[in-house]
């Protein structure tokens, strides 16, 4: 098979030997990041039973991601983004493992806490340098492949993780967890030693404000990027009602952890099969109305889920509520990967990761929050109806968005 012909085959990404290592890698990082999270958020709910305190586990891991966001961005265009997430990787298994002793200990919340922030800040660092990463694997005309295959990768992971992470956690206890967790990420960073990507020559000229600004000024006046990673952001911030899985399987639909995993597994088998299909099928017309459109039908299987009182329901809930997030995941990662320049690309996405960490992780504090004063399911069922109609707003603020069409397009812009 030539590479005409290649390029326009389904597993077309899969032909590149890098491509093949860096979806080992992260698939290993993923998995071993889930359990840890199905078994950080079972742990703090059991310990407090207040589902604010879930809401302090994701504001732990933001506040590093705010705050080191202009310096990650730049370190990712300046130094060997291989090195940079084999040293992240490495810092967080570590921190696994510091979970790991203080579950062997008296419970102390803060301890949690504190080894969240350097879990974040890790985070903070790597997703720069993972982007970025990303399009030098591939060529350009298999990068939206690559971007499908790399999302079902992440999904798979996000699938296999949480039901892992359950089932440890209740057959073994958290320390197991978490020494699971430190074994995943370290054979990931054996994966991305092996890689040959060869590392992009510093920018010239020394650091300064002006180009640590650089990717938010450009996002800025790029209007379809700021109305799609913004779409996101608010979205996600309203809906994110997986961080409140925890007191959802536990007080209203009456699971243990096995049934906790297998919740928060949901999103991604309904994220990995719409990933696939993407790969198959790619989007060739009408991205922007599609992601739109998407965003909205995420809000409602929101409400879906918090409304459910059958744990059928909510988990058919939470597959759609997955499926129409990959969409718009796939439409944000091209916009963002392709439609900017190489030696752009780490504090590009660096102000992604700060959209994308703003709706996770601030999202499960103002799911925490929200919970905490109006309860669980009132809490969930709001934020649905408020993803929906963030959707109507996106579609006043920002017309360029609902134009765009062909993903296709943008290669000729690259």
């Amino acid at each position: 098979m030539n590479a005409a012909e290649r390029s326009g085959h389904p597993r077309a990404a899969f032909a590149h030997r890098d491509f093949r290592l860096y979806m080992l890698a992260r698939f290993l990082a993923v998995v071993g990041v889930q359990v840890q999270s199905v078994a950080v958020g079972w742990q703090v709910y059991s310990l407090t039973r207040d589902p604010l305190h879930l809401g302090w586990v994701g504001l732990a891991q933001f506040l590093p991601l705010m705050a080191f966001a202009l310096p990650s961005g730049h370190v990712a265009d300046r130094f060997e983004r291989r090195r940079i997430l084999m040293f992240c990787l490495s810092v967080t298994a570590l921190a696994a493992l510091g979970l790991a002793g203080a579950s062997r200990a008296t419970p102390r919340l803060w301890l949690w806490y504190a080894l969240l922030v350097v879990i974040g800040t890790a985070r903070a660092f790597y997703g720069p340098a993972a982007s970025a990463l990303l399009p030098s694997l591939v060529p350009k005309s298999d990068f939206a492949n690559a971007v499908a295959w790399s999302s079902t990768n992440w999904q798979v992971a996000t699938i296999c993780g949480p039901a892992l992470g359950g089932a440890i956690y209740g057959a073994l206890g958290p320390e197991a967890a978490y020494a699971t967790t430190a074994l995943f990420v370290l054979g990931s960073v054996a994966c991305l030693a092996a890689l040959r990507a060869r590392p992009l020559p510093a920018p010239a000229g020394a650091s300064s404000l002006s180009t640590l600004l650089g990717g938010i000024r450009y996002v800025w006046r790029e209007k379809t990027l700021l109305g799609a990673i913004t779409l996101d952001l608010f979205a996600v911030l309203l809906g994110g009602a997986v961080a409140l899985l925890p007191a959802l399987a536990k007080d209203v639909l009456h699971v243990g952890p096995g049934g906790l995993g297998v919740l928060r597994g949901a999103p991604a088998v309904g994220a990995a099969l719409m990933a696939l299909g993407l790969a198959h099928r790619p989007l060739r017309r009408h991205a922007g109305p599609v992601m739109l459109a998407s965003v909205g039908v995420f809000g409602l299987a929101t409400v879906v889920l918090g409304l459910s009182r059958s744990f059928l329901v909510s988990l058919s809930a939470l597959v759609v509520l997955g499926a129409s997030d990959m969409i718009s995941v796939f439409v944000r990662q091209n916009l963002v990967q392709l439609g900017t320049p190489d030696a752009m690309r780490g504090r590009v996405s660096a102000v992604n990761l700060v959209f994308i960490g703003a709706s996770n992780e601030l999202g499960e504090l103002e799911s925490g929050v929200t919970a905490a004063w109006l309860g669980v399911v009132p809490a969930v069922v709001a934020g649905g109806i408020g993803t929906v109609l963030v959707v109507g707003l996106s579609v006043l603020l920002f017309p360029a968005l609902r134009r765009v069409d062909r993903l296709a397009d943008l290669h000729a812009r690259g």
